[in-house]
């Protein structure tokens, strides 16, 4: 009877042993999905923009803020204080260390409470990218088989790349490369033993080590770690001594600081399509913003901005008034500063890309270049007199009757005159004599969408973007290349790969080297005692155009000197008047000027002269005249013919 009590006993034993053996090789397949996101570790990465000079303008990220660190970037003591400190048998189990599970249960036995684990580094990883924090027998029984399936999938140093890159350091910090650049402003390399050990205690509990607010805390903590390091022999008593005596800095930052927040926006906005895992992708991106020069922009932009609202009676800080400055270099087209707005927390619209306006007489020097490349000079003489045209919208005679900003007319002006002082009959009346369907057809080179095939394109009547705006005066600051502007250079993948890399991109010949001179040369004399006087810059030769459109609306100054082209708008989101004295002369001129100013101050090197290509002249059989080239001769006498190429007709 006994026998047969024993036998059956010994059954029920080999049943059950088969039974939890064979639920073991079940429940080890069943988590074979879950496996698969530690075996194939690809966590939210944060990407970061980068300025020119390769310094950080910002991090974008969904969720975690995670910099990505490999094996081998990791310095060897940071490991070695992990281990030391929190699984000092790592390199030796499987993925479950019996030893410390004992262990650890004798001891809270003893204490009645739990003062000690006995998890494996990989039971830790396991826990935390995996499972719930539940405390019950199923989740560690599948703790433990999800560890045995890691150890044997991945490498005890994979596993400690993905340790290290998942784990929570506080203040927002996912993995140790983020936490030592928060909190030591340091790479990786550049840890010390002692902020190595600060970095292995945090992980434990990051709110109660945290070294920011229980500094003494978390000194003690690695002191401890430092301690275990030398019992194991893993550091020689002077590594201890020396190490246990440092006092770190550790700094109060927030990595999430973003020091440029329009050109951020702008950057996700231009890449989201291409790369649409932009924030968590762990991109590299360079973009081509000097920050020191966008630091200038955004003071300029401000110093104007103050300028017009305290001549408005508006405070500054309530004012409706805005604005937007772009800042490109004009042989690359790269973008050196962009400002969307005076204050981006409360308005985060980029008017610099995003806000298309009337250009107003901004764009009366391509109607001048037209004629210039057709064979007008700048002192061919223009006809300044009040005119009233007729037209046709939509089945009803229209009748239009423009008159100068002044309310005055001249009779006969140079048309290098009629520029330098935005005069619109002369501007109308050269549409007229040139005709509206040739100039159209020029114009189609600047690749502007909508352009009016009317009158109306004499006084700027169409919508540009600040961006826009600097692309076509390229044209000019750039001998007669139009070149897009460009923001971002380059994007690496998170291993480093290039990705993406843009050029330049010349759009088209607008015009040839000297006829580009020929207006620049008018647009200088603008700035000396035309509308854009405000706009002077002492020692450097600037370039540029006023437009304001009716009522005050808008206000521009589109500019450039030898070296960079710089656009500036104000006005009002809601389309009301800027109020009296809201010209672009007035208004937008001061933050051109402010902006030159202060970059040839900070790049004292920079051109200041603009180089006149050969095939210019100023002189004829020794006379001084009127400058010159063989597309714009000399006029012998003053021509005025009415082209009847146009959609009006003169009273």
């Amino acid at each position: 009877m006994v026998n047969q009590l024993i036998k059956g006993s010994i059954a029920l034993v080999m049943i059950f042993a088969i039974a939890l053996f064979a639920a073991f090789i079940y429940a080890y397949n069943e988590i074979k999905l879950d496996a698969d996101k530690l075996i194939n570790y690809n966590p939210p990465t944060s990407s970061v923009i980068l300025d020119v000079k390769g310094e950080k303008i910002a991090y974008v990220f969904a969720g975690q803020h995670r910099l990505y660190a490999t094996y081998d970037e990791i310095p060897g003591y940071l490991i070695e204080a992990l281990v030391a400190i929190e699984d000092t048998r790592f390199f030796e189990h499987s993925g479950v260390n019996p030893d410390a599970i004992i262990r650890a249960a004798l001891k809270n036995f003893k204490a009645g409470q739990n003062i000690e684990g006995g998890s494996t580094l990989t039971q830790q990883l396991i826990k935390n990218k995996l499972l719930t924090n539940e405390r019950s027998y199923s989740r560690k029984i599948k703790e433990a088989i999800l560890s045995m399936k890691i150890e044997n999938e991945l490498t005890k140093e994979e596993i400690l790349e993905r340790y290290l890159n998942e784990m929570f350091f506080g203040h927002g910090y996912y993995g140790v490369k983020t936490a030592a650049k928060g909190f030591f402003r340091k790479e990786l390399d550049q840890l010390t033993l002692k902020e190595s050990a600060i970095l292995a205690g945090l992980m434990k509990a990051p709110t109660t080590y945290d070294p920011t607010r229980n500094y003494e805390k978390s000194l003690t903590r690695a002191g401890t770690i430092l301690a275990r390091m030398n019992k194991l022999g893993w550091i020689t008593q002077d590594e201890y001594l020396d190490a246990v005596k440092e006092i770190p800095t550790v700094y109060k930052d927030t990595l999430t600081q973003n020091i440029a927040p329009y050109i951020t926006d702008e950057v996700v906005r231009r890449l989201s399509k291409e790369f649409k895992d932009i924030r968590t992708g762990g991109y590299t991106i360079y973009t081509t913003i000097d920050m020191e020069q966008q630091k200038i922009a955004r003071e300029a932009l401000k110093y104007a901005h103050k300028k017009i609202a305290k001549k408005q009676n508006e405070n500054p800080n309530t004012t409706s008034l805005n604005g937007a400055l772009l800042a490109v270099e004009n042989k690359t087209g790269d973008i050196k500063a962009m400002v969307g707005g005076v204050d981006y927390e409360k308005s985060a619209y980029n008017r610099a890309t995003m806000m298309t306006r009337q250009p107003g007489s901004a764009f009366k020097p391509f109607i001048y270049q037209v004629a210039l490349d057709m064979g007008y000079n700048p002192a061919t003489e223009l006809t300044d007199v009040a005119r009233t045209f007729q037209y046709y919208s939509k089945g009803k005679r229209k009748i239009w009757r423009p008159k100068n900003y002044e309310s005055n007319f001249v009779g006969f002006i140079k048309l290098r005159e009629a520029l330098v002082h935005s005069r619109n009959l002369a501007t109308i009346n050269l549409v007229t004599e040139v005709g509206v369907h040739r100039i159209f057809e020029k114009l189609q080179q600047l690749n502007i969408p909508h352009i009016p095939q009317d009158m109306s394109i004499a006084l700027g009547n169409l919508g540009l973007s600040p961006a826009k705006m600097a692309q076509i005066y390229s044209a000019f600051a750039n001998g007669g290349h139009m070149i897009e502007p460009r923001l971002i250079s380059k994007v690496l993948s998170r291993n480093g790969t290039l990705i993406y890399e843009s050029q330049t991109q010349e759009i088209t010949d607008f015009t040839t080297p000297e006829q580009a001179y020929l207006m620049t040369d008018i647009l200088r004399d603008i700035v000396i005692r035309g509308t854009g006087r405000n706009a002077r810059v002492d020692g450097v030769e600037v370039a540029g155009k006023t437009g304001t459109t009716n009522k005050n609306v808008d206000a521009w100054f589109c500019g450039y000197s030898p070296s960079t082209e710089v656009i500036v708008w104000f006005g009002r989101d809601n389309n009301k008047p800027i109020g009296k004295g809201g010209t672009g002369g007035g208004t937008a001129a001061p933050a051109f000027s402010y902006f030159l100013k202060k970059l040839h101050a900070l790049y004292p090197n920079m051109p200041r002269k603009f180089t006149r290509p050969e095939g210019v002249y100023n002189a004829k059989d020794g006379v001084i005249t009127e400058l010159y080239t063989d597309t714009s001769p000399l006029p012998t006498r003053t021509e005025s013919a009415t082209n009847p190429d146009n959609d009006f007709d003169l009273f």
